[in-house]
């Protein structure tokens, strides 16, 4: 199918979550996750209206950035290792995984401008998944205020690939009440009003429960 199409289903389903919870649909930022396909298709994505896309590897984003340049506002979505900050930090407006003070220091050293980052929370405690535990994202982001050029504007996180909708509601709902934790310190470098969860199999609880960036691959973009 077409982008445009899936995008309308995709808006359609995010107004009925959105009037459920009693939400405004713009609230709700689509990223597109186009690390499978082509730069033709995320080419489409653009022409369809979308503005975000997300890359998870460093090499997929500096890629379509060279075809695409700075229309987008380009999403880094994976796991960053330390020693591919430079190459990307001047490229990405959004970067969702931020887990450890060695990742802050990097950043804070390459960027010339503040830099927006998400928390990646754990929540679901998968050893799997990359992410602090809840326990730990507050002292984090204390520790964080040392480093001018991160700012927390969220918390990030994956919820697990099942079917069992009371879980994912649970696994969401801790993740927004974490950030208004966070919210409640007042820090300079955390105001942290935003919360990016929700994938395609699952983004319509996320709303739900509050998030305001979902990363949409397959049912968007497609897989290639």
């Amino acid at each position: 199918m077409k982008v445009k199409d899936n995008l309308a289903v995709i808006h359609e389903k995010i107004e009925k979550a959105c009037l459920k919870a009693g939400r405004k649909t713009d609230e709700v930022n689509i990223v597109a996750v186009t690390k499978y396909v082509s730069i033709d298709r995320a080419k489409e994505a653009l022409q369809a209206g979308l503005v975000h896309l997300g890359e998870n590897r460093d090499d997929g984003l500096l890629r379509k950035y060279e075809a695409l340049g700075e229309e987008p506002i380009w999403h880094f979505i994976g796991s960053l290792q330390t020693r591919k900050v430079k190459q990307i930090i001047h490229k990405a407006a959004y970067i969702h995984s931020l887990d450890r003070i060695s990742l802050a220091k990097e950043i804070n050293k390459r960027a010339n401008k503040p830099v927006k980052c998400f928390v990646q929370v754990n929540v679901s405690g998968e050893a799997s998944k990359h992410g602090l535990v809840p326990e730990e994202v507050e002292d984090f982001i204390q520790q964080l205020q040392a480093y001018p050029n991160i700012v927390v504007v969220g918390l990030m996180t994956m919820a697990p690939h099942i079917h069992d909708q009371d879980a994912l509601r649970t696994y969401f709902r801790k993740l927004k009440e974490l950030q208004l934790d966070i919210q409640q310190l007042g820090l300079d470098n955390a105001p942290c009003r935003e919360l990016s969860m929700g994938m395609s199999n699952d983004y319509e609880i996320a709303v739900e429960e509050g998030a305001t960036f979902v990363r949409l691959g397959t049912s968007l973009v497609g897989e290639g």
